[in-house]
């Protein structure tokens, strides 16, 4: 949870101052392929002690805000790809990606690219919430076409939930928030991590087309509804700006500080 303040206090703040994936695009039509609403609380939940913590979990509003055993990680939460381009398939992962309900209204080459990729975007490691963000994710695994050449603007979010405050509505709340931002267009992929039990502790991101992109959706009706619900739910929170690099003639990806100029694309 945080998708709101992921992206908002940063915007606010400058204001003021794999190896590639064996997924193949199917016509639209395939509409079976694609999940439906619930499914984006459905794949997000609390799990019994006896599982394996590495497996993909389902959480909903209630479970993820009290979970009933540890959980290392989410799967990424990955904006689902414009009509035209149809539905993924994905043929060779064991974990899937959460897809948005919304449907972005475009997306160009390379970032289709990197929305390819992030399907396998993870943490390194349970105590992510801690590390600099270019070590705390397997940026290093991630793959694109060795020709293409592109920077995204990322933004993550450090937090400590505010003890007793009620998070059910805030969680409904930055859900429709994520849905808009999609259908407003640029956002690729929103992340959000577990509480650490013991420092409670917690990291999420975004990955934005641009900046623009991120700006723009702090205008929309559901962003503010959640952002007034956020402002009184954090005891603390630190926002970070990055840059997401991808250079012709290389397949990896870096992470470099965002230096306050738009993307390159």
């Amino acid at each position: 949870m945080g998708f709101t303040l992921v992206h908002s206090y940063a915007e606010l703040v400058s204001s003021e101052s794999q190896h590639p994936l064996d997924i193949d695009l199917v016509a639209d039509g395939t509409e079976s392929e694609h999940p439906d609403s619930d499914n984006l609380d459905v794949g997000l939940g609390a799990i019994d002690t006896e599982r394996d913590p590495h497996e993909l979990p389902t959480f909903n509003s209630k479970s993820l805000t009290n979970p009933s055993s540890t959980v290392l990680y989410l799967p990424p939460l990955l904006s689902s790809l414009p009509h035209d381009l149809g539905v993924l398939l994905y043929t060779s992962l064991e974990q899937q990606p959460m897809l948005s309900e919304t449907r972005l209204p475009d997306i160009d080459p390379v970032s289709l690219s990197l929305h390819k990729a992030l399907h396998h975007f993870r943490p390194v490691t349970p105590y992510y919430a801690e590390l600099p963000y270019d070590e705390a994710f397997n940026w290093s695994e991630l793959e694109l076409p060795e020709d293409e050449e592109r920077e995204w603007y990322c933004v993550a979010f450090r937090s400590k939930r505010l003890p007793g405050s009620d998070s059910g509505p805030l969680y409904d709340a930055d859900k429709l928030a994520h849905e808009e931002a999609v259908l407003s267009g640029g956002l690729i992929m929103y992340w959000y991590g577990v509480p650490d039990p013991e420092t409670g502790m917690n990291l999420a991101t975004c990955i934005w087309q641009s900046r623009k992109h991120a700006v723009a959706a702090n205008s929309h009706p559901h962003h503010i509804r959640a952002m007034m619900l956020a402002a009184s739910s954090y005891e603390v929170y630190t926002l970070e700006r990055h840059k997401l690099r991808k250079l012709r003639g290389e397949r990896g990806v870096t992470i470099h500080p965002f230096d306050g100029a738009e993307v390159v694309w």
